[in-house]
């Protein structure tokens, strides 16, 4: 297994853990959920440059024949973060905690708020689809891992691990 594919499965784990946490604010705290939430941000980023040779790829290969299941997964990716970019901004500008915290106050504006909700519910969806779409590797890579086994990996299978 490669280092790669291990850092991206630690990187996984924890951005879900953070997902699950940051969806109830009412649950953790709200500075809680700011700040997770800016630290989750960079672990995305992380994410993202660990898959970034899968998205070169796939964006090159995106309009071929028979990648049906590769061009809803990439759609699904560029859905995923673009609701992310729309949650990360909505959250700053309606923060309450963080950026008070650096010093920084935002006029309130309801908007911003709404738009937050409502992406957030999204992210919901499209997170659950995303998992969906990788479960193959999560649980291939999760048990290389853990337990040393698992089944190798397919060519079809690296292909869609970002």
């Amino acid at each position: 297994m490669s280092n790669t594919n291990r850092t991206k499965l630690f990187l996984d784990i924890a951005l879900f853990a953070a997902f699950l946490i940051t969806m109830d604010p009412h649950f953790s705290g709200l500075a809680i959920h700011e700040w997770l939430s800016l630290a989750a941000a960079a672990t995305v980023i992380a994410h993202l440059l660990l898959s970034w040779s899968w998205i070169v790829e796939m964006t090159k290969r995106i309009f071929g024949k028979g990648l049906n299941g590769a061009r809803i997964n990439y759609i699904l990716n560029w859905l995923l973060f673009i609701d992310g970019v729309l949650i990360m901004l909505s959250g700053i500008m309606i923060s309450e905690a963080a950026l008070p915290a650096m010093g920084i106050t935002l006029p309130m504006n309801f908007a911003w708020r709404r738009l937050h909700d409502m992406s957030a519910n999204l992210s919901l969806i499209i997170m659950g689809l995303h998992i969906a779409m990788h479960w193959n590797w999560i649980v291939t890579t999760f048990k290389r891992v853990f337990f040393g086994g698992g089944k190798q990996q397919s060519g079809a299978m690296a292909k869609q691990e970002a």
